[in-house]
């Protein structure tokens, strides 16, 4: 799946939102699989330490997530909804969009063109997917 001949890579970068200091971007490069997953995973878990939970995965530069990387969104985001906060997801390439939907995380995950859409849409009254927390919450028990 990578375009660099099967070597994992991948770049992390953390950063607020300058014209809404609650909002985190996450801004990731490179391939999310089960070699980088634990490099993403502990910089990812740094920032809900950091009790930052509004936040946006700029995943405009990512080739490829396997499984173990879906699963680190999914493992947190009953945690970020219940501390008021969101996750969503901004700028995923077709070859990623495609395994999203195919996985129905679009039923609870919201994703945005780009992070101009997200910032923009993403976190309007505190809310999250058709602003129905407790129906998200409950199709994520059913999915454990």
């Amino acid at each position: 799946m990578n375009i660099d001949g099967g070597k994992s890579h991948i770049s992390v970068g953390i950063s607020e939102n300058e014209r809404n200091k609650g909002i985190t971007l996450i801004k990731v490069q490179g391939v999310i699989d089960t070699v980088t997953a634990s490099e993403f995973e502990e910089r990812f878990r740094s920032v809900l330490n950091d009790k930052k939970f509004k936040l946006v995965i700029d995943l405009t530069d990512v080739e490829y997530i396997s499984s173990a990387g879906w699963g680190i969104f999914i493992s947190e985001i009953k945690k970020i909804r219940g501390q008021n906060g969101d996750l969503v997801l901004a700028g995923m390439r077709p070859d990623v969009t495609d395994i999203y939907e195919l996985l129905e995380f679009n039923t609870f995950l919201r994703s945005f063109p780009d992070v101009e859409s997200a910032l923009v849409g993403g976190f309007k009254n505190g809310s999250n997917v058709d602003g129905n927390i407790s129906l998200e919450n409950k199709r994520l028990r059913k999915m454990k």
